[in-house]
């Protein structure tokens, strides 16, 4: 868990760095910034997803998994987790009770939208949790104790974290929340995992990790508004798809 405690500790770290610069700027350098860091979202995105080794498993893992997720509704509930956290740790709630006027149907104070916060807690949570390196690094700590490859993603992370915090604000630090869980499980779970985590699985995984940091990306930078947890799910189907891999090949080989 060391390495991922460390790698948290630089999400948070970082975040609050970017604030500070941000609260530096002008609204028109904070513009470029937010551009800046989807660009940048994009290129990691498309490096991530280039390494996909079945194109089809990758489009049909995120056409599948966007329709569980829709029906679902994950991204509602993790833009939900995002607001609980801005209420109760990013100022709403002291902002509310500055203003007791506001206040929702039942009488109490409203709740704000808290959309830039959850955003960012939403679109940080994804891009740090997918990706080899979380899952690579995990498995490394709790099997053999060697934390090297977290310890580097704790640095990328750590820049990525000072983008992020300048271009949209403190929701970015809460993401350590959700690597904590994601790969503190990993790693506790890794020596019963590890067996059928393949070579070829992390390509795909990672692939269509990358297909969710570009959708990150494109939010960003305001070409269009993609549910990105919605697709989620995907990761579950594509991980299914590799299981199945040699069942499907006998079946295709028999009809070709």
């Amino acid at each position: 868990m060391q390495g991922t405690i460390v790698n948290c500790i630089a999400i948070i770290a970082g975040t609050f760095a970017g604030i500070l610069f941000s609260r530096k700027i002008t609204e028109e350098l904070s513009d470029v910034i937010s551009s800046g860091a989807g660009i940048v979202t994009l290129i990691i995105g498309f490096q991530m997803a280039f390494a996909a080794e079945n194109i089809i498993y990758l489009a049909l893992s995120l056409i599948l998994g966007g329709i569980l997720g829709t029906w679902w509704d994950i991204d509602g509930k993790i833009l939900s987790i995002g607001r609980f956290l801005e209420w109760h740790f990013g100022g709403g709630k002291a902002a509310a009770k500055r203003d007791p006027a506001v206040r929702d149907e039942s009488g109490q104070p409203a709740k704000p939208a808290g959309n830039r916060f959850a955003y960012a807690f939403l679109n940080a949570s994804v891009l740090f949790c997918v990706g080899a390196m979380a899952i690579v690094g995990s498995f490394k700590a709790g099997t053999e104790g060697d934390c090297t490859i977290l310890y580097t993603k704790s640095v990328l992370d750590g820049f990525m974290s000072i983008v992020f915090g300048a271009a949209m604000g403190a929701g970015t630090a809460f993401s350590a929340v959700s690597i904590l869980v994601y790969q503190g499980a990993l790693t506790l779970a890794s020596v019963l995992v590890k067996p059928w985590v393949s070579e070829r699985m992390i390509h795909e995984l990672t692939g269509i990790g990358g297909a969710f940091v570009v959708m990150i990306g494109i939010n960003l930078l305001n070409l269009r508004k993609l549910k990105t947890a919605n697709y989620l799910p995907g990761l579950v189907v594509i991980i299914l798809f590799v299981l199945a891999d040699p069942f499907i090949a006998k079946i295709a080989a028999h009809f070709i």
